[in-house]
């Protein structure tokens, strides 16, 4: 569902993704842009245990916010707070659960793609701070020299239905799995692919530096209304029936396994899910989704916020900036 301060108008997901710049005392404040063909991989969907250093930095990359109504909990980065866990809240959550994804920030200055999606990045030096700051202000290893922006991603879910006692187990855990077979949710990991038009993504990050997350703030770009963005889906890939029934099984050969050893794949001749893609399936026509939220996605005045978009827009007062001009990648 949509995340706090994504409006006006409601998302019909409920993904955030933010570009965050290096702060003081951060040495080389000098980022680069991902490049070109740059992928890289953020977590371990095999993991099944919290079985990082809580010394490092990426102990708490990924990690979970347990929301109560429309409290979006202390400010700071996620990780660190009183109803932040690496694994799944082990309570109900009257607001839902969010995701929080901090990828590396450190690039080898080389490798665009390696094999294991992972090796040719690295999350920042430092002892995670008890501010929850531990992601801003540190500096990167002599290994992974390169600062490269950081990606930040929120995911909201609305688990809200699932709150009655019924669907609770009665030992104390919780019934929540994930779709490749994880009970555990340490297993939660987000990939990043870059696809930014031409220096798009440079741009921006040199002229919009005001922080306060509001794309409009952004003029550098070219904005979508939430209609637009709604109206902007992918077909159906796989005819499977995955959504609105009960599963004897998850789909793709995921079987649950909780740990706390590492999960393993099913052998391909074990496996008997499809394995073939829809090419020619019809774009959806029907109207999304759209899920009401427990708190506000913008600002009803009076004035402007800081950080939330205002909920009716207003022409900009802003004197227009001096930016150079775009390049654009040719069509080939």
């Amino acid at each position: 569902m949509s995340n706090h301060n994504t409006g006006p108008g409601l998302q019909s997901g409920g993904m955030t993704i933010y570009y965050f710049q290096p702060n003081a005392p951060t040495k080389n404040r000098t980022i680069v842009p991902f490049a070109k063909g740059f992928r890289m991989i953020l977590g371990d969907p095999m993991r099944r245990t919290d079985n990082i250093d809580p010394r490092k930095t990426a102990s708490k990359a990924v990690t979970f916010r347990c929301f109560h109504g429309d409290d979006p909990g202390p400010f700071g980065s996620p990780g660190n707070g009183p109803e932040d866990s690496v694994g799944f809240p082990n309570k109900q959550c009257s607001g839902g659960i969010r995701s929080n994804f901090f990828f590396p920030q450190c690039w080898d200055g080389v490798t665009l793609d390696p094999p294991d999606h992972a090796s040719h990045v690295a999350q920042p030096e430092g002892t995670p701070g008890a501010d929850g700051l531990q992601f801003f202000g540190t500096d990167c290893p002599a290994s992974h020299p390169v600062r490269l922006p950081l990606l930040f991603i929120e995911i909201v879910w609305d688990t809200r239905p699932f709150n009655t006692p019924e669907l609770w187990p009665k030992d104390g855990s919780q019934p929540f799995v994930f779709s490749m077979g994880d009970p555990t949710g340490f297993g939660q990991h987000a990939d990043y692919v870059f696809g930014w038009e031409g220096d798009s993504l440079k741009r921006a990050m040199d002229v919009c530096t005001g922080g306060s997350g509001i794309p409009s703030d952004c003029p550098v770009l070219t904005q979508q209304s939430t209609t637009e963005m709604n109206a902007c889906r992918q077909a159906v890939k796989v005819d499977e029936e995955v959504e609105g029934i009960y599963l004897d099984k998850l789909p793709g050969c995921n079987p649950v396994q909780d740990g706390p050893a590492p999960a393993t794949m099913v052998p391909d001749e074990q496996c008997d899910a499809l394995t073939t893609t829809i090419t020619d399936a019809p774009l959806p026509t029907a109207d999304p989704e759209i899920i009401i939220p427990p708190w506000s996605v913008c600002w009803d005045g009076p004035g402007t916020h800081t950080l939330a978009p205002l909920c009716t827009p207003t022409a900009a007062t802003e004197p227009p900036r001096t930016v150079p001009p775009a390049v654009v990648t040719p069509v080939v």
